[in-house]
């Protein structure tokens, strides 16, 4: 009995879906043929163009662009009608500074064949007085090569001579301010800096007395011996 009941509510649920179906493919077949109907009836108006006559814009009008007003696009109407189209051919011509700004720039982007050859030889020139320049200071700088090489050595031999001597020096003040005052004394100390000193005046004292006593016995000229008894 339940089976029954069952198979019979499938059946009609199936015929209803069926039914939407079917009317939904009528009403969608219905609105395609409406809009093929309205497509093919429809009658558009043709364009009301006019190409047998020329159009020349009216230069005085405000409506025209400014485009259509220039000497370009007259000669493009002139290229296009001919006397026909109104335009004096002689106001084409370019101006007179026209032409010369024409022949200007003709000469500089395509100048003659005269001119691109010593423009070319220039050129040539130029590269060789300068490679010619580089070369005589290269052989200039090889020549003094040398005695740059001796004088770099030479004053790497005074530098470290110098740093020697100035080592040697700073150890024998070292000893002495060890031997005058008893124990070592930190040569950045007040004292060390003060014997220093003193040292300093007294050497520039001795040296001062020296070139005096030199001087001294030039001006008296040497000393004759004693002549011999006859």
């Amino acid at each position: 009995m339940a089976a029954s009941m069952l198979c019979s509510r499938t059946a009609m649920l199936c015929r209803t879906l069926k039914g939407i179906s079917c009317t939904k493919t009528v009403l969608s077949a219905d609105s395609r043929s409406g809009l093929l109907l309205q497509t093919a009836s429809y009658n558009p108006k043709p364009l009301r163009l006019n190409l047998r006559e020329q159009y020349i814009p009216d230069k005085d009008s405000e409506k025209t662009p400014e485009w259509q007003k220039t000497g370009r696009y007259d000669r493009k109407l002139f290229g296009r009608y001919g006397s026909a189209s109104g335009i004096d051919p002689a106001s084409l011509w370019p101006s007179n500074e026209q032409l010369e700004k024409m022949i200007v720039e003709e000469n500089e982007w395509h100048p003659p064949l005269a001119v691109m050859l010593r423009s070319i030889e220039a050129k040539e020139r130029e590269q060789t007085e300068k490679r010619s320049t580089k070369e005589k200071l290269i052989a200039a700088n090889m020549a003094k090569m040398p005695k740059m090489v001796a004088d770099w050595r030479r004053v790497k031999r005074e530098a470290k001579s110098k740093l020697k001597e100035e080592t040697a020096r700073r150890t024998k003040l070292l000893a002495e301010a060890r031997e005058r005052f008893g124990y070592a004394v930190d040569p950045r100390s007040p004292k060390f800096l003060e014997m220093v000193a003193e040292l300093e005046k007294e050497d520039k004292k001795k040296r001062k007395l020296m070139k005096q006593r030199l001087k001294e016995e030039q001006v008296a000229g040497p000393v004759l011996p004693p002549p011999a008894p006859v």
